[in-house]
């Protein structure tokens, strides 16, 4: 080999080490709304993922929750955005998807770890592109105060009549509000009440996708159901609920006034802090001994790449490591109530946590029915699911009256229920 042909070769493999260094040598930062797990990310989930890819190094930026969009979409267009997305499911990724903001990491290494039913949340309409990794999801369920349940001598109900029961036996002794929920704010009756319960009557992704299919309507019986069960509970939610906000009712729970608390594993970490009672967990109640359970298992958080990215592969490399059960471990552990969505066996130190999440083994999991495609037009059926909730629960509206009422609205916008 000639000096003249050795110096190229040597050039060429500089080159080639340089190249793969950059690769790798970068500086990503995350967009996110989650201000509250701030410290999470400084001091657990980044160090994890640095010491394991040195050259790599990662900032977590997040905006206040409701500026999140505006402010994501501002940085977007003016080309100042973060390498990495937090992003939200449904319709406000899948619109910076289609805007061409967020890349299509179907091709991920690491994203065969995650079910159809977890990519829901982020994939286009027909799932043949996914644009975000599903970090957790929020599981529906009741949590109870034991102690409660102890001195009135009940258990923990698995059918629709044994919940009753207990409800019915709460009422009789007086000691306790027998389940704290009010109507306020009205969310909490459609996301703790209706989709709560819901899935074991329209049993869970069967029902929701023959419901965007146009194969059934909320008119249906076994979407009439639910709003028949949350017709009775007004009677246990005790005196003044129409008037009780959310807080309201978390206090009331957390202070041992009540005993029962349709939840979402979010309230884990609150309650942990606020109530000195030993508490746990029970999925919705079947409607029938033997039949199958649903839970509501709601992908919540997901993280994609920006296609303008000028570090793919860093941040490629990042998310992958997002689908690891390495990371699935410290984001469980750490925030209790936020559960994976990957199939990694994870163990929960947390007993409240590892209660809700068991549920997976024996249930079936499903996602509100109302976040994926049926809440684009106007009227709005998430909204409207609020609203008639309530009108039940008080009894302003029958079950029949009020299934009728949102398929008519459905039916007014939505070809497929036309």
């Amino acid at each position: 080999m000639t000096k003249t042909m050795l110096k190229g070769a040597l050039l060429t493999t500089t080159l080639m080490a340089a190249s793969a260094a950059a690769a790798q040598d970068a500086s990503l930062i995350i967009e996110s709304w989650r201000n509250d797990d701030l410290s999470i990310w400084q001091d657990k989930i980044i160090p994890a993922f640095e010491a394991a890819h040195p050259g790599i190094t990662v900032r977590f930026t997040p905006s206040a929750p409701a500026e999140y969009n505006a402010v994501l979409n501002s940085k977007l267009d003016a080309g100042s955005a973060g390498d990495l997305i937090t992003c939200r499911p449904f319709d406000a990724s899948l619109a910076l998807y289609d805007a061409g903001h967020l890349a299509d990491l179907s091709d991920l290494d690491g994203m065969e770890n995650f079910s159809d039913v977890a990519r829901s949340g982020w994939s286009t309409d027909d799932g043949s592109a996914t644009y975000c990794v599903p970090m957790a999801s929020v599981i529906h369920g009741f949590i109870y105060n034991k102690e409660a349940f102890e001195e009135v001598g009940v258990e923990v109900p698995q059918t629709e009549d044994e919940f009753f029961a207990v409800l019915d036996a709460f009422k009789e002794d007086g000691t306790y509000i027998p389940m704290a929920m009010g109507t306020n704010d009205q969310w909490e009756a459609a996301t703790m009440g209706y989709n709560n319960i819901g899935p074991n009557y329209w049993k869970g992704e069967e029902g929701r996708t023959a419901l965007i299919a146009g194969e059934q309507k909320l008119t249906d019986e076994g979407w009439v159901a639910p709003f028949r069960q949350l017709a009775k509970w007004g009677d246990y939610l005790g005196d003044g609920y129409e008037a009780q906000t959310y807080p309201d009712s978390q206090n009331i729970f957390t202070l041992g006034r009540a005993a029962i608390y349709p939840a979402g594993s979010w309230e884990i970490s609150g309650f942990n802090a606020q109530a000195d009672f030993e508490m746990g967990a029970f999925p919705p109640p079947v409607p029938a001994a033997g039949d199958t359970c649903y839970i509501s298992d709601h992908t919540d958080i997901g993280i994609g790449m920006n296609a303008a990215t000028d570090h793919p592969e860093a941040a490629r490399t990042f998310l992958t490591w997002v689908a690891s059960t390495e990371f699935a471990e410290i984001f469980a552990n750490e925030l209790p109530g936020f559960f994976p969505l990957s199939n990694a066996a994870v163990s929960l130190a947390d007993p409240l946590a590892q209660e809700f999440i068991s549920w997976r083994e024996a249930c079936e999991s499903t996602i509100r029915s109302t976040y994926q495609i049926l809440s684009r037009g106007t009227p709005n059926l998430e909204n409207e699911t609020w609203n008639a909730s309530v009108a039940v629960i008080k009894g302003d509206e029958t079950p029949e009256e009020a299934a009728q009422r949102l398929q008519d609205g459905l039916a007014s916008w939505y070809d497929k229920q036309m």
